[in-house]
């Protein structure tokens, strides 16, 4: 390789990589993640507020099943 290609090469890498350093060191304000925090709240609250009856015998179903599981490995017998 050449000494003036050589030289070129070095320039452009000591560019990309200087480049590079300050893309990523650089801080943004942080709308983005506040915006899709508030998005994702906003679905979850929608969601609860449809699916009401749906959740509350998913749990209430998930809370026997657990008790009874665990009665059964302690080995109580339920009455």
């Amino acid at each position: 390789m050449t000494y003036k290609l050589y030289l070129m090469k070095c320039r452009i890498q000591g560019l990309a990589s200087r480049w590079a350093a300050r893309a990523f060191e650089s801080k943004s304000a942080g709308i983005d993640g506040i915006l899709v925090t508030v998005g994702l709240c906003i679905i979850a609250l929608l969601l609860c507020v449809v699916m009401k009856n749906s959740l509350t015998t998913f749990i209430e179903t998930l809370v026997k099943n657990l008790q009874s599981e665990a009665q059964k490995m302690l080995g109580v017998v339920s009455k």
